[in-house]
């Protein structure tokens, strides 16, 4: 599916994905999210295209937004934008004063960070005090920061990032994703304290899909 936000502004997928938008915008007004990870169960869930196409929504309804890729085992963002994968954000972990090699896309308002170079201990790399420097660097860059992590039941690296973040979407997939894993990955979250804001469902009948729950 990939950017179909853009190839098809007007189709039903388009219209839910804004509509997950404006869920997330009012999810708390006293507190609005400025920085939310999203990820998934399992692999091959389709995270990485609904934060490309979630993305977009954000930046062309008027607000500065920068996408971070923290798949740092398995990166697609750069991808989906055509853009360059390195340097990215693990160069601005490793390297003192790095620059933010922030990337223009094709969409107005929308910032891509990406991977970087692929390090051997993402886990370790995402939990470092450096992190909470560069988002709160980013900050001021932007209205909102979205992470794209790994999935939640593979690896601890979303459950980590997530601690940094004012929440976690979770994607559901309604043709892969097992019921049992997707509690699971709840559960992670929660005896790691991180807070869940809702989750949202793909690959469902059109009146369905991508709306989202919300606690």
């Amino acid at each position: 599916m990939n950017l179909i936000t853009l190839t098809d502004p007007r189709s039903p997928i388009s219209e839910a994905y804004r509509t997950l938008r404006t869920n997330l915008s009012f999810y708390s007004l006293d507190e609005p999210i400025q920085t939310l990870v999203v990820t998934s169960a399992g692999a091959n869930e389709g995270k990485s295209d609904t934060i490309a196409n979630l993305a977009v929504t954000m930046a062309q309804g008027g607000r500065k937004t920068i996408l971070v890729d923290c798949d740092l085992r398995r990166p697609a963002l750069h991808d989906i934008f055509d853009l360059k994968m390195e340097p990215g954000f693990t160069n601005m972990i490793l390297e003192d004063g790095a620059d933010v090699p922030l990337q223009e896309t094709a969409v107005d308002n929308l910032y891509l960070l990406s991977s970087g170079t692929l390090p051997p201990n993402p886990a370790d790399l995402l939990g470092s005090a450096k992190v909470d420097s560069i988002i709160s660097s980013l900050l001021e860059k932007a209205d909102i920061i979205l992470f794209d992590a790994p999935p939640a039941i593979a690896v601890t690296d979303s459950a980590v990032l997530g601690a940094k973040a004012d929440g976690v979407l979770l994607v559901i997939n309604a043709g892969k994703t097992r019921r049992d894993h997707a509690e699971r990955a709840k559960e992670i979250f929660e005896k790691a304290k991180v807070r869940v804001v809702g989750a949202t469902l793909t690959n469902a009948p059109q009146d369905s899909s991508l709306g989202g729950y919300y606690s």
